[in-house]
């Protein structure tokens, strides 16, 4: 038997309601803030995450899925959706369309990790991309579309909120960093210890305990932005007051991509135990020039939609399920089993979902698969049924039964 690879999931007939459910929410709130679907390869030139994830980062030092293709290029499956987005703009041209541009995807992405709970090798995320817009506002509205998803999905998370200012902040912040930490280094795990000279802004996003431990007085970046990125921070902050969006400010979020500027925000919860983070994100503004575009500000977020439903299910969040089959027909003979494909079709063009039986079963057999699928009524169509035209519709929560005229059934349901 050939097994399931590991870090990755099944989604069972039974269960995969309850992603249509997240991913249909997902797009119904997008199509609310005007933004419209992008969809990008499932793999792309490693060139691509190098220069748009960074180096440094653990995404590219440990957890792409590279490979080399038959042509001798270097392939990677996409950790995340920013970066391919990105490069569809820039090779597409959309920087000739009406801005500010407004996107969102709904992708599996990949990640070579140690597979834990609600974290796989491959997950999925619906993500937001906004290019074009260079103010507060911007980042505003997407955290308060964030906000209005997961609070729709019935989920309790709470917001936490940072600047990582600009290349002039993160110049002055580095330094402080790297004057703190010197006299630490022996305190910091081996990673950490290569960050210190590559890139200390990384240390703050370590897991491990000892590091996490050593970060706590560390100096804070929000006392080393400049007055342009102060002002953009108070706004931003002003903006999702008045929207009525709450948050605590988190001068330790870094986030773990080295594209984000300004603005870095995540939406986080207790219910899985340790803290997790649900959705996560922030401003970009140097991400498409450092692609080889023109400098194009850009902001916003990816949601795991795991992750969300995990947490879901913790917090007993209500999740529709899927609309139940409207009646089942149950055919003796073949005769009335003709009759009974051509009404079930009838049924199903006019909308109606129907359904009959498919392996043979005894006329009880057939109610009791009925019962099982969970068929709200259960039509019995025989000889007899056919020479009187008339056949019992049984209601299957109270029993009851009524006579329809073989040529009403389609009117009949259709009706209700």
């Amino acid at each position: 038997m050939i097994n399931i690879p590991k870090g990755t999931k099944d989604v069972l007939p039974e269960e995969s309601y309850k992603w249509r459910y997240i991913e249909g929410m997902a797009r119904k709130i997008a199509g609310l803030y005007s933004l419209k679907e992008i969809r990008t390869p499932t793999f792309e030139h490693t060139e691509l995450f190098l220069r748009g994830v960074g180096e440094t980062t653990d995404v590219v030092n440990k957890e792409m899925y590279t490979f080399t293709d038959k042509g001798d290029r270097s392939m990677t499956l996409k950790p995340e959706g920013t970066a391919g987005v990105a490069r569809s703009f820039i090779e597409n041209g959309l920087f000739n369309t009406a801005m500010p541009l407004k996107m969102y995807y709904i992708t599996p992405v990949f990640r070579y990790e140690n597979p834990q709970k609600g974290r796989l090798r491959e997950h999925h995320q619906f993500g937001v991309e906004i290019y074009g817009g260079e103010g507060a506002d911007t980042d505003a509205e997407v955290i308060t579309m964030a906000n209005h998803l997961l609070t729709s999905l019935g989920l309790k998370v709470k917001l936490e909120l940072n600047s990582m200012g600009c290349g002039k902040c993160r110049k002055e912040y580095n330094a402080a960093l790297k004057g703190y930490f010197s006299d630490k280094l022996d305190g910091l795990c081996p990673t950490c210890r290569e960050r210190y000279n590559k890139n200390p802004l990384r240390i703050l996003d370590c897991k491990e305990e000892k590091c996490k431990r050593l970060c706590v007085d560390a100096p804070k970046i929000t006392e080393y932005l400049c007055d342009d990125c102060k002002a953009h921070f108070e706004r931003l902050k002003t903006l999702l007051n008045v929207a009525g969006v709450e948050y605590e400010i988190n001068p330790y979020i870094v986030r773990g991509l080295d594209y984000y500027t300004k603005t870095v925000f995540e939406f986080v919860t207790t219910s899985l135990g340790a803290q997790g983070t649900v959705l996560g994100g922030g401003r970009y503004d140097n991400l498409i020039e450092s692609l080889g575009g023109a400098p194009t500000c850009g902001v916003g977020f990816g949601m795991g939609i795991e992750r969300a439903l995990m947490l879901m299910e913790a917090e007993n969040s209500e999740i529709p399920q899927d609309e139940r089959v409207k009646v089942f027909i149950a055919a003796i003979g073949e005769k009335a089993y003709e009759k009974a494909f051509e009404t079930v079709c009838a049924l199903r063009k006019s909308g109606v979902k129907a359904e009959l039986d498919h392996a043979g079963r005894g006329i009880k057999a057939q109610f009791k698969y009925a019962d099982k699928i969970k068929a709200e009524y259960v039509l019995t169509l025989g000889d007899n049924e056919l020479i009187a035209g008339l056949c019992k519709v049984k209601n299957m929560a109270d029993g009851t039964e009524e006579e329809v005229k073989i040529e009403d059934i389609t009117r009949y349901f259709s009706a209700e």
